[in-house]
């Protein structure tokens, strides 16, 4: 008999909407067993947060040490089943520290390397991206606020891969708001064309064409969205879900709850959810936590699978989808 902390082994529903199914179970154990044979070559997007590779156990649960890359890399060739064949992974991954010392550990990219070249899985990097979040908490506190010889790590990577060079995607469908200087460049008409100095040659219509807003970059800012701050580019999130964000976090507060502590942010999941599939397309998180993905699928008319080994954040799950409501 599974006991009421212990995830079955089966996996148990535990919540369920129009679109989309969260399973409460270890999302390894499932996609090996007949629901990853039921999801082969149906999924078109694995967007996900898993562990950071931490060199001390978080409440949310994580590996440590070189665990972590062993770990990592043996995701790589059950994914790739799962895959359509123009679908994509994109994963979010923190930086990871040395114990007891001012020094970077190098595991989290030895740990992607690892994963990348799995040649059971046959996966290529598409592009790394970089969300910035300039309200961070100073980390490592040790080494930033106590000894102050390092500055704060105030970003993570995020690695999108394919086992395809040309995976689907559209950035067209995740433009990005015009700068002031170019919305005035559009109005006068003309702009310094000809040859620069590193070589490019600008021609003199090329910027002047009108595409509803300029193809993102991929370094991001988390920075909330107040009335009458000036926006400041690049800048996906910005404008992304804040009164959902909002919803959850006091609802938690509400009943008690202590949010999962590393939620993927919300604009984040919207960004690559819109660039990478279309209306209808299957999304899977198997270290869902709260559900970001989940939600923000949902919110975009697209399918959606959840795993999640900790019962308890599927309340969390719950309390965002009542902002749908």
């Amino acid at each position: 008999m599974t006991s009421s902390t212990s995830p079955p082994n089966h996996g148990r529903v535990l919540q369920q909407t129009k679109l989309g199914t969260y399973y409460w179970g270890d999302s390894i154990n499932l996609l090996r067993n007949a629901l990853g044979k039921k999801l082969q070559r149906k999924v078109q997007l694995i967007l996900t947060s898993p562990p950071f590779p931490l060199n001390h156990k978080k409440s949310y649960g994580n590996l440590c040490g070189d665990g972590y890359q062993e770990w990592f890399s043996a995701l790589a060739p059950t994914f790739a089943n799962l895959l359509a064949p123009t679908g994509s992974v994109v994963i979010e991954m923190g930086n990871s520290w040395m114990p007891r010392r001012p020094v970077q550990s190098l595991l989290h990219l030895e740990s992607l390397l690892s994963f990348v070249k799995n040649k059971e899985a046959g996966f290529r990097l598409c592009q790394q991206f970089v969300c910035y979040n300039p309200s961070r908490l100073p980390s490592p506190a040790q080494w930033v606020t106590i000894e102050r010889v390092r500055a704060t790590d105030s970003f993570t990577h995020i690695w999108w891969m394919s086992k395809t060079d040309f995976p689907k995607a559209d950035n067209r469908r995740v433009l990005r708001p015009y700068s002031p200087s170019m919305k005035q460049l559009l109005r006068r008409g003309h702009y310094n064309n000809g040859k620069r100095p590193s070589e490019h040659t600008i021609s003199e219509n090329g910027f002047l064409t009108r595409h509803k807003g300029s193809i993102p970059q991929n370094v991001f800012e988390i920075d909330p969205m107040q009335p009458g701050r000036t926006v400041r580019l690049p800048n996906a999130f910005s404008l992304a879900n804040t009164a959902s964000n909002d919803f959850f976090l006091r609802t938690c507060r509400a009943r008690k709850l202590t949010p999962h502590p590393a939620r993927m942010p919300t604009g984040l999941a919207s960004f690559f959810i819109q660039f990478l599939t279309s209306p209808g397309d299957l999304i899977l998180d198997p270290f869902a936590g709260s559900n970001t993905t989940g939600f923000s699928a949902e919110r975009l008319a697209r399918r959606w699978i959840a795993m999640e080994v900790r019962k308890e954040y599927v309340r969390q799950s719950r309390i965002r989808f009542q902002a749908l409501r």
